[in-house]
């Protein structure tokens, strides 16, 4: 039975990615062989990464995250500033901050909450909504941490933008030597505004 690398993800406007692209342009540049960047394409809010999914659990996939989303009315997230896990002296992982509602927040329990009845393991890390930028090279060496460490400091990311989030998507992601490949396999949509 063939397995499907799976996570389920709110999609970034293409306005957002251009503003992250323009804003981190000089960092990409200079940053070398240092950082592994994300395609900017590929850029996205993880809610939950299922891992290796069989397709025959696509379909309960699919109505817990519709279920879940039926009760989540939209929201608004603004993209703004630059960050790194773990922290700033061990850079691993580069990224766009976030400011977001209660109602996220809520909505990734939910979905965490739903996926671990189907079965998957829940998150042993508190959510932290980003959008992950790059990965730094395990094979880097110490002075080019440090030059990266140097140019984070001295970058300022302005505000990139603000959107409303009215959809949740399923995706499969299949790796490849160039960058990972990620295909929509299912949506969900959030709860209907009722016209007053």
């Amino acid at each position: 039975m063939s397995l499907l690398r799976a996570f389920i993800a709110i999609d970034i406007p293409p306005e957002i990615k251009q503003a992250i692209s323009s804003q981190t342009a000089s960092l990409r540049k200079e940053s070398g062989r240092v950082v592994r960047w994300v395609n900017v394409e590929n850029i996205h809010l993880t809610l939950k990464f299922l891992g290796e999914i069989s397709a025959s659990s696509l379909e309960l996939l699919t109505q817990a995250i519709q279920s879940e989303c039926a009760q989540t009315a939209p929201f608004t997230v603004s993209a703004e500033n630059l960050g790194c896990f773990p922290n700033l002296r061990r850079p691993r992982v580069l990224w766009i901050g976030l400011v977001v509602p209660p109602g996220l927040n809520r909505l990734q329990r939910q979905v965490e909450a739903s996926t671990a009845r189907l079965g998957y393991a829940p998150e042993d890390k508190p959510f932290a909504p980003h959008l992950t930028i790059g990965r730094v090279r395990e094979q880097a060496a110490p002075e080019e941490i440090q030059a990266l460490r140097s140019m984070l400091e001295q970058t300022t990311i302005a505000s990139l933008g603000t959107f409303t989030v009215k959809k949740v998507h399923l995706y499969k992601s299949d790796l490849k030597p160039e960058g990972p490949i990620y295909t929509r396999l299912a949506s969900a949509r959030l709860k209907e505004q009722e016209n007053k």
